[in-house]
């Protein structure tokens, strides 16, 4: 984990400051807690990042949190860092899935084409994946309008 002065140098020198959201929920408070508390540290260890702020909430109970689940616990992390690439950005939202994501700096970006081609193919990867594992389709086609 790097301090705030750290991550407010790399946003002078051009990283991107972001804001993720995290929520686990299971049967168990305990495995509520490790499993978000383990996914924490892997994108602590993750070198397109560097994690500056990380709060855990309070583990609360949810009653009749999915269909046939009498009560659940909920815990939710909220997790700030910099990153120095979008492209960087956009896989890190692939891998980890955030529930939600805000990039706090800057407010506006260029992006050249090489990068956004990297980010292009990564999702394309990321679709086959889904689709090798039986989880998800191809191509879905829309219609015309």
């Amino acid at each position: 984990m790097i301090s705030k002065d750290e991550s407010n140098e790399k946003v002078s020198e051009g990283w991107l400051r972001v804001w993720f959201a995290f929520e686990a929920l299971a049967v168990n408070e305990d495995v509520t807690k490790k499993s978000l508390e383990n996914l924490i540290d892997k994108i602590e260890a993750d070198a397109r990042v560097k994690i500056y702020r990380k709060d855990f909430s309070p583990a609360k109970k949810v009653e009749n949190p999915i269909q046939g689940i009498k009560e659940g616990w909920s815990v939710v992390c909220e997790v700030e860092f910099v990153a120095k690439k979008f492209d960087d950005l956009v896989h890190v939202v692939m891998e980890y899935g955030p529930s939600a994501v805000e990039i706090l700096e800057p407010k506006e970006m260029k992006l050249g084409v090489g990068e956004c081609q990297n980010i292009l193919n990564g999702v394309s990867d990321m679709m086959h994946r889904f689709a090798t594992a039986g989880v998800g389709g191809m191509v879905v086609v829309r219609g015309k309008e």
